[in-house]
């Protein structure tokens, strides 16, 4: 190999190793998990992202920290193995009730739905507290109206409701079979539920993009969160 091409070849592994420290530096001071595109702010032109990613959770793959994805975004945390080192005993200020944990799985599952579908499902009445609840959490959102009479909102999932249950995608729910079991859905379910694939968090065909007020609430809710 010629010298040049030696020291062509040398130049650029150092550059992939100076961002893949990047990448690593990151990732461990972000609270929040991070998109490719937040990454690639830091880095010079040209450099491949999901490829650094890609390398970097492998290098972590059998460490105490993984790096993994959520969504469409990526995260350190505890090895899946290790996690009972870590349990300590936490106050959430408020806990989830049946009625939130219930709707909070069908809307998993059924989304985009509306409260009136949630209610279908359950049997009885979703309060709005309980929406706003969920939303307050950072688990649900508001993703648009229904084209039917009345345009009534949907509701979808949030990259944070992956992060906090440890999904890569949707597609990673536990199935419907288990959840009835744990006692977190009826067995009245109807025909048309089931397990979701990966959710790119798009409009869908029946749905129309949320009214200014709406998307003034969802910013309110943001700024509170």
């Amino acid at each position: 190999m010629p010298a040049g091409d030696i020291l062509d070849e040398g130049e650029h592994l150092e550059v992939a190793e100076r961002n893949l420290r990047i990448v690593e530096a990151l990732l461990f001071a972000s609270t929040e998990p991070l998109s490719p595109a937040d990454v690639a702010a830091y880095l010079g032109e040209g450099a491949d992202v999901d490829e650094l990613l890609s390398i970097l959770a492998e290098r972590y793959a059998d460490r105490g920290v993984n790096l993994v994805r959520r969504g469409e975004k990526w995260a350190f945390r505890t090895a899946e193995d290790l996690g009972f080192l870590l349990r300590r005993e936490e106050t959430e200020s408020r806990a989830l009730s049946r009625a939130a944990l219930e709707t909070l799985s069908i809307i998993a599952y059924h989304q985009p739905a509306t409260r009136a579908e949630v209610e279908e499902v359950r049997g009885v009445a979703t309060g709005k507290g309980t929406l706003d609840l969920l939303m307050e959490a950072g688990w649900v959102r508001m993703r648009g109206r229904r084209r039917t009479p009345g345009r009534p909102v949907t509701y979808g999932t949030t990259e944070a409701f992956l992060d906090h249950f440890g999904l890569e995608s949707l597609a990673d729910l536990p199935g419907l079979e288990e959840l009835k079991g744990a006692g977190l859905l009826s067995n009245r379910l109807p025909p048309s539920m089931q397990i979701p694939l990966p959710f790119d968090g798009a409009l869908r065909d029946d749905e129309d993009p949320l009214d200014p007020e709406d998307l003034a609430e969802t910013l309110e809710r943001e700024e509170e969160s």
